[in-house]
């Protein structure tokens, strides 16, 4: 039987848990990452190869996975010096990109792809860390309906449910949606509790009543935690949420919560606070 080989450029905090889980799956693979202690690090850890640039993983993987931090990112991986693209002659793989970038990359990207004869999905995902690290992310997928039932036998181990939006660049932009809905939420948790704790109500009680209520979520609950124990390490970086607020105001996002919620989290990025976790905007805020 013919084991399936995947390429995997990227390995940050989601990157790490899902090649973990492909590899857990059966399948065979091979990461490139620019720092190369990342790299070393899982090698050691479940025996993945390591590629020397994005051209060593054209030959011989059946799928070439990326999860960057941006356009830029993306872009270079492609067509940059031993970008995929550079070696591409005809191989057929299916690249697919997860990262959380703006529609007019995908479909750059996409393109040219297309004229190498190269299918390509954006396939951005829903969830953080932990839901990464359990395969419970939902993965929005852009691109040739034929190239999505490609490579759900792929994505069926990374996520609990795949869905396929329609042509390049859909993906992202439902991703850039589900931020903001995120974003929103965490910005309403983050002002009502500070409001309930001016009016004397404990941080603990007024998060239990949340989190019972019609109101509570997954992700008020997993930030509750996070609230009451003063921890900010980074799930989701608050940098990465205003970045994608950004790209959805590129996209036309005009509404006033949304404008108003991206303001904030940039005031936030600019104040430093970049790099803690999401749910730092409440330290933003506590300056009011």
């Amino acid at each position: 039987m013919n084991i399936t080989k995947i390429g995997w450029i990227g390995l940050g905090n989601m990157g790490v848990p899902m090649v973990k889980n492909l590899v857990k799956a059966g399948f065979e693979v091979t990461v490139y990452n620019r720092t190369t202690e990342k790299a070393e690090a899982l090698k050691q850890e479940i025996g993945v190869g390591i590629a020397d640039s994005p051209a060593d993983l054209v030959k011989d993987n059946d799928f070439i996975f990326t999860m960057l931090a941006d356009d830029a990112a993306l872009t270079d991986v492609y067509t940059g010096t031993n970008g995929i693209l550079t070696a591409s002659s005809g191989e057929k793989f299916l690249a697919i990109d997860m990262s959380t970038v703006s529609p007019e990359a995908t479909q750059k990207v996409a393109g040219l792809c297309a004229m190498k004869g190269v299918g390509y999905l954006d396939a951005p995902v829903s969830g953080s860390v932990k839901p990464a690290e359990d395969a419970q992310l939902i993965i929005m997928v852009g691109g040739a309906e034929a190239n999505f039932e490609k490579a759900q036998p792929v994505l069926s181990k990374l996520g609990k449910l795949s869905l396929h939006l329609g042509d390049n660049g859909a993906g992202n932009n439902a991703k850039l949606a589900i931020n903001l809905f995120l974003a929103i939420t965490i910005q309403g948790l983050s002002e009502s509790l500070l409001f309930a704790q001016q009016q004397g109500i404990a941080a603990e009680q007024f998060l239990e009543i949340v989190n019972n209520g019609a109101i509570g979520s997954g992700i008020t609950k997993l930030k509750s935690n996070n609230i009451l124990q003063d921890n900010y390490k980074a799930a989701l970086a608050l940098k990465h949420l205003a970045k994608d607020l950004r790209l959805a105001g590129q996209q036309g996002l005009h509404l006033p919560a949304g404008k108003a919620v991206a303001e904030s989290y940039q005031q936030a990025e600019n104040e430093g606070l970049g790099s803690d976790d999401m749910i730092a905007i409440l330290k933003h805020l506590g300056k009011f």
